[in-house]
């Protein structure tokens, strides 16, 4: 072998450990080319707060929470709100709200209680003590760019007077 032949032999190795780097490199970019992943799950739904009016109606905040890595749109809620083992209503609305991926949004639902949780909310106030709720029924919510679903809601929580604010449950 001549002298010229020895001299390029390790070039000829860089040379071809460079192109397999840049092959690996390459093949490694391309398997994120599809970006993070779309993760959707169920959405659940709370009370915030629910204020009692000065006319006997209730306004509640419900609190949807949205757990996917992509918006979801709420278009309708129905649920029966028990205030402890007394039903107070029907929760219905049509808030058509997105809500941003891994966050929450509140939905204002006005409510005509029935008599019995009105008794059950206005000893809850008038003691400074906690009150037992549940809401159960479907969220119906979407993806970006899917069909919209029904969600079952089942969540059973309290809500406790508000210091300084009258008529006021957190």
């Amino acid at each position: 072998r001549s002298y010229l032949e020895r001299a390029m032999r390790p070039w000829r190795t860089m040379r071809l450990s460079a192109a397999i780097t840049a092959a690996a490199c390459l093949l490694a970019l391309a398997g994120c080319a599809t970006g993070p992943a779309r993760r959707v799950s169920e959405p659940t739904a709370s009370i915030q707060q629910l204020t009692v009016g000065t006319d006997g109606r209730w306004s509640v905040e419900l609190r949807l929470q949205n757990f996917s890595s992509v918006p979801m749109r709420f278009d309708r809620i129905a649920m029966t709100l028990r205030t402890g083992t007394e039903v107070a209503g029907e929760l219905q609305a049509s808030p058509a709200l997105t809500v941003g991926p891994e966050s929450a949004d509140i939905a204002i639902v006005t409510l005509a209680p029935s008599a019995a949780a009105r008794i059950v909310i206005a000893d809850a106030l008038a003691e400074r003590r906690s009150m037992n709720y549940s809401l159960e029924g479907t969220v119906d919510a979407a993806a970006e760019d899917r069909k919209t679903r029904d969600y079952k809601i089942k969540r059973d929580s309290a809500l406790s007077p508000v210091p300084g604010l009258p008529g006021v449950m957190r």
